[in-house]
């Protein structure tokens, strides 16, 4: 979901970089839009090209995890702010080749590398692969390196190459892409897609065959783009682990049926009753004044934008010039939003993206019991639900993480109230491997409960003890 960027210092850690950058087209060469002869070793980068890309940058990289690229060009730690908390632990010492650039776009929001160039993707090819391929989009509005710690780091370390995308449009702004309402959302799919062929024919460049598994994965929006992605793009796919999608519903619940009440409430216009009713945890309310500053005025505003722009048309306006404080704040007309009495067209916007719960390989799907922005009651289970009622239950695991919330990073300001989730995600997408690898099962649907003890930072066990 949207988020803002916290003032936290980027470590300048050296890079181990092999080669110079090698940038330009990405010009296609033989029958198939692939350079012939021998698969390219790490020193020959240049000779890998992305089907489709309008520019790329090639690199061989001594260290492809965050320990090697903290301060370089080659990943963003500002947009990774307050996902992951402090203690969590991470691999890195991953040689192999990096692949920077973009699709053809005509929206200019992502201002990575200086290209003011949206559909900006990275692909991280290890020296040592294990055959497989991971593919991820940027949650929230975020950019294209903003799950290199939560994701990247990790599955690379598996051998895993990997892939992620900014999704076609980023920022608060986001909004202002496509010429009809539900565009940008339903660019977000296009693009995933996008990505997915054109990373399984660099792997093909790159080690001479083409990926045997591929896995989906994302938190937040890129949940959303999970759960998308196995219901209606199966065949690209071996399996997927949902970490707290979105749901996008034609008739609700959606975002625009359970933030409303929280705008109310902040204008002093609804009770604490009123949001429990409308889905959030009660003991969550320790976690409410941090998101009616940071987060819920700011999504409901820029997603009702996306979906019913005519509702308010003079609210949200264009950020540029805005403090944090006015691209934070909430939309007054917002706390009467009544989505259920919009005309039938928003309700045509959001069918571009919603979700049906038919999906078509095997996928995991982890939501804490505490979050507060996409409230459990009106996301996970009523998609699990969804899932049951098309009859692919038997394709599905739901984990239910207690005390786990939106953001790890507020863990460390609640240790004694929260749970980070990434151990458990962690958990999750090597029990994925196995059901689809091994034909191991996962264990059925439970909640995890918060341990007494251990590292609750880096251990999650997902059957019960």
């Amino acid at each position: 979901m949207p988020s803002p960027r916290l003032n936290r210092g980027v470590p300048l850690l050296a890079a181990l970089l092999t080669a110079l950058t090698v940038a330009g087209p990405a010009a296609p060469a033989g029958a198939a839009g692939e350079p012939s002869g021998p698969p390219p070793t790490c020193a020959e980068h240049h000779r890998i090209h992305v089907l489709g890309a309008e520019h790329r940058r090639t690199a061989c990289l001594g260290d492809l995890t965050t320990a090697g690229l903290a301060g370089t060009p080659y990943t963003d730690m500002a947009d990774q702010a307050g996902l992951s908390a402090q203690g969590s632990k991470n691999p890195s010492g991953v040689p192999g080749i990096q692949i920077d650039g973009y699709f053809p776009d005509d929206s200019r929001l992502n201002a990575t590398h200086g290209w003011a160039h949206d559909a900006q993707f990275v692909i991280r090819l290890p020296e040592n692969w294990n055959g497989g391929l991971v593919v991820t989009g940027a949650p929230g509005t975020r950019r294209q390196y903003s799950t290199d710690t939560l994701i990247s780091d990790h599955v690379l370390a598996q051998g895993f190459a990997y892939a992620a995308t900014d999704k076609g449009n980023t920022g608060p702004d986001f909004f202002t892409d496509g010429r009809r309402p539900g565009d940008a959302v339903a660019e977000w799919n296009d693009r995933v897609t996008e990505l997915t062929k054109a990373a399984k024919k660099v792997v093909r460049q790159r080690y001479g065959r083409a990926p045997h598994r591929t896995y989906m994965t994302g938190i937040s929006n890129a949940g959303y783009l999970t759960r998308w992605q196995l219901e209606n793009r199966p065949e690209l796919y071996d399996g997927g682990v949902d970490w707290e999608g979105v749901l996008w519903t034609t008739r609700g619940p959606n975002l625009l049926t359970s933030l409303p009440v929280t705008v109310a409430r902040a204008l002093g216009r609804a009770s604490d009753q009123d949001m429990i009713d409308a889905g959030f945890a009660p003991g969550s309310r320790f976690l409410w004044p941090y998101h009616e500053k940071a987060y819920w005025g700011l999504t409901q505003k820029v997603f009702r934008a996306e979906f019913d722009p005519s509702y308010d048309p003079g609210c949200p306006g264009a950020t540029a010039g805005s403090t944090i404080e006015q691209i934070l704040s909430p939309c007054v007309s917002d706390a009467s939003y009544d989505y259920a009495s919009r005309p039938a067209s928003v309700r045509r916007a959001v069918a571009k993206v919603a979700l049906t719960g038919r999906i078509g390989k095997p996928l995991i799907t982890l939501h804490g019991d505490l979050d507060t922005l996409l409230p459990i009651a009106t996301d996970s289970d009523v998609y699990a639900g969804m899932v049951e009622a098309r009859g692919r239950a038997g394709l599905h695991r739901y984990y239910t993480v207690q005390d786990g919330t939106h953001a790890d990073g507020l863990y460390d300001t609640y240790p004694d109230r929260l749970r980070p989730i990434l151990p458990c995600y962690r958990s999750a997408f090597t029990a994925l491997r196995e059901w689809v690898e091994a034909g191991t099962a996962p264990p059925a649907d439970r909640t995890i409960a918060r341990p007494a003890s251990g590292d609750v930072v880096n251990s999650c066990a997902l059957a019960a003890p």
